[in-house]
């Protein structure tokens, strides 16, 4: 068993970490912990050909803006995303958010 301090790497790493094969040695899933700042906007959230993601916000509120339009999504809501699905998501408020993205393959490939 081992830990990841997947936190401190996010705020190390421009706000954002993504646990994956470089530590898990597999390509079957992967974890993102991300740290959106306040009043910090336009963060791409995409999964890419063969993904799927789970996004799940810990904490805050977000504005979420796509090509079919927009929702917000509020602390212990969560969106599924497939493939080439592209979002931005702006944090309008006053208060650092926390989110979590848990992805894998949908279809059999390599990187």
């Amino acid at each position: 068993m081992k830990k990841y301090p997947v936190a401190s790497l996010a705020s190390k790493n421009s706000g954002e970490y993504v646990l994956g094969s470089a530590e898990l040695n597999t390509h079957a899933c992967y974890l993102v912990y991300g740290i959106l700042k306040a009043g910090e906007s336009d963060r791409l959230v995409s999964p890419g050909k063969g993904h799927e993601e789970i996004l799940c916000l810990i904490s805050g509120e977000v504005e979420l803006t796509g090509e079919d339009g927009g929702t917000v999504l509020r602390k212990g809501e969560a969106l599924h995303l497939r493939g080439d699905d592209r979002y931005l998501m702006s944090n309008n408020s006053g208060e650092d958010i926390v989110y979590v993205i848990s992805g894998g393959h949908n279809e059999i490939h390599s990187h």
